[in-house]
């Protein structure tokens, strides 16, 4: 608990700036080397970009451990592939959009494929080849596709929007920990994680509207943005509060299937990178359908 309470407004503040440089870079001037790819202007995520791909590579290889733990042949770099392909397939899907886009977005999990069995036919052997493949693709759409709906997020909206959408998801963490270390009785899953409990289910999804709520209205006054009244911010909020719940059980399935406690050390308090990006993985398509949903009802609009 002492490492989170530490950690955790760390993470926070850095997130805040990264979100706060990247808003700004958004429009500026395009450094004359860049202008002919990027055009004249710096598109959005421009920062967001470089650290998901960071995290994801770090994810990546936390679940080549889960795989190898189970006698897959996955390659920590093959694994690393995934993320890599998946999310700078997206950022330039993005750009150029269309069937061209989507086109990419299913080349770059060909590559993946294929790289995957290349990298196994070393081994001179068939065996486990099917295992090294699959593990290869789920990298690439649970840590590429799925975690690269963020990117299309920001895409479309502020960076303030991104920021709602992800203290919104980890809300509900927050508040499922503390309510059910309070008042925790009945168990949720048992056999998956014994130390889940619906009263903490009830306060965490609580949490996640109430920040839901309280985003919009910040969203609204401080950036600016045209934002849907406080109910809908708290039915997104307990929306994507249950969704990254399910995410986290999704992790805690794999991790129980290695017999694996926490992914990873890298971040004392919270684990690994897995463990903190279970839930957002998760809520992004949702996330991303709910804000399209939003402004296609005149609720919100694009950036």
């Amino acid at each position: 608990m002492r490492e989170r309470l530490l950690l955790g407004p760390v993470l926070i503040a850095a997130l805040l700036g990264a979100l706060a440089l990247d808003e700004w870079l958004a429009g500026q001037k395009s450094p004359t080397w860049l202008a002919g790819m990027l055009g004249t202007a710096l598109p959005a995520g421009m920062l967001v970009l470089p650290i998901m791909l960071g995290v994801g590579v770090l994810a990546a290889r936390e679940l080549a451990r889960f795989l190898q733990s189970k006698s897959v042949a996955a390659s920590s770099w093959v694994m690393a592939l995934g993320p890599v392909c998946g999310l700078v397939a997206w950022a330039v899907a993005l750009r150029i959009g269309g069937a061209g886009g989507t086109a990419l977005l299913a080349a770059s999990g060909f590559l993946v494929l294929v790289v995957a069995m290349l990298v196994h036919a070393r081994r001179r052997s068939p065996e486990g080849a099917l295992a090294a493949t699959g593990a290869a693709l789920l990298a690439f759409l649970y840590l590429g596709l799925a975690f690269g709906f963020l990117l299309a997020i920001r895409a479309e909206h502020s960076a303030w929007v991104l920021l709602w959408v992800l203290l919104v998801t980890k809300a509900c963490d927050i508040g499922a920990y503390f309510t059910g270390k309070s008042i925790g009785r009945r168990k949720l899953i048992l056999w998956l994680s014994p130390g889940k409990t619906w009263e903490g289910l009830g306060g965490g999804v609580l949490l996640s509207a109430v920040v839901g709520a309280a985003g919009l209205a910040a969203l609204r006054e401080w950036a600016g943005v045209d934002a849907p009244p406080w109910w809908l911010g708290a039915a997104s909020g307990a929306l994507f509060g249950l969704v990254g719940q399910a995410g986290d059980l999704a992790e805690s399935m794999m991790k129980r299937d290695a017999g694996i406690k926490d992914s990873g050390s890298i971040l004392p308090g919270f684990g690994g990178m897995l463990d903190v990006l279970d839930s957002p993985i998760f809520v992004a398509p949702v996330a991303y359908g709910a804000l399209a949903a939003l402004r296609a009802g005149g609720w919100m609009d694009a950036a």
